[in-house]
């Protein structure tokens, strides 16, 4: 038993071992393994992808996006993360309007502000008044 024990520790270990990253500054075990090495073409590595522009507006260092809530109809209006304190907090703005979500964190924490965190359910926006308003989904009440 004692045996069957330790010959699937040290098969365990040799499967981790062969599944571990190759080390970049490994020394190599033969001068002929050195040599085989250099004169292998070195491996291109992909770069990774780009990460997608943010909706954030060209604006100065420290400036907060300034929302638009202004609308004429209900298809004016669309509901974006807004953000604040806490992270994501949506509401219904411009379809068009700049938001910059981080940046609202980012000037929360520079201040050292908090915030109520939660947000209620948005169903849809309606313009009225020329300006977006969330429409606020009904819960039932669970008795």
């Amino acid at each position: 038993m004692r045996r069957l024990l330790t010959a699937l520790l040290v098969s365990s270990l040799l499967a981790l071992a062969a599944c571990a990253p190759h080390s970049e500054n490994a020394i190599a075990a033969t001068p002929a393994a050195d040599a085989a090495q250099a004169t292998a073409p070195q491996p291109t590595r992909a770069r990774a992808p780009e990460p997608a522009p943010k909706e954030r507006q060209a604006e100065p260092a420290g400036t907060p996006v300034k929302l638009d809530f202004s609308c004429k109809t209900d298809a004016d209006c669309a509901v974006k993360n807004v953000g604040n304190c806490c992270g994501a907090k949506p509401a219904c703005v411009n379809a068009n309007s700049p938001t910059d979500p981080e940046g609202v964190k980012a000037e929360c924490a520079r201040k050292g502000m908090m915030a109520m965190c939660g947000f209620k359910a948005i169903e849809g926006c309606t313009c009225e008044q020329g300006q977006c308003k969330d429409k606020i989904a009904e819960v039932e009440a669970v008795h």
